[in-house]
């Protein structure tokens, strides 16, 4: 999975094994993807998500396509922020 994750790019795509958007990238911190604030997978756009490489099935024609399906992976990405900030709660 670690060639899928040098080709990740930021603002590319993050779509579910279904095909169904997840998000987009803002960049790749160690070994996740971090998905940008406005396009977060809870809805709020109060804090970043993050997906594990080790999720990528593909990366082609500017997509990455994560090894679940959409719903999954939004429920499966974490949340980060300040305490209280998780996936699913916003302020």
């Amino acid at each position: 999975m670690s060639g899928n994750a040098a080709q990740v790019k930021e603002h590319m795509e993050v779509v579910g094994s279904d095909g169904k958007h997840v998000g987009t990238v803002d960049h790749l911190d160690g070994d996740r993807i971090k998905l940008t604030k406005k396009d977060d997978p809870d809805g709020s756009g109060q804090h970043h998500h993050y997906i594990p490489v080790s999720a990528i099935a593909a990366v082609e024609g500017g997509k990455v396509t994560l090894s679940m399906p959409a719903d999954r992976a939004k429920a499966q990405a974490t949340g980060t922020g300040g305490p209280g900030q998780g996936p699913g709660m916003s302020h």
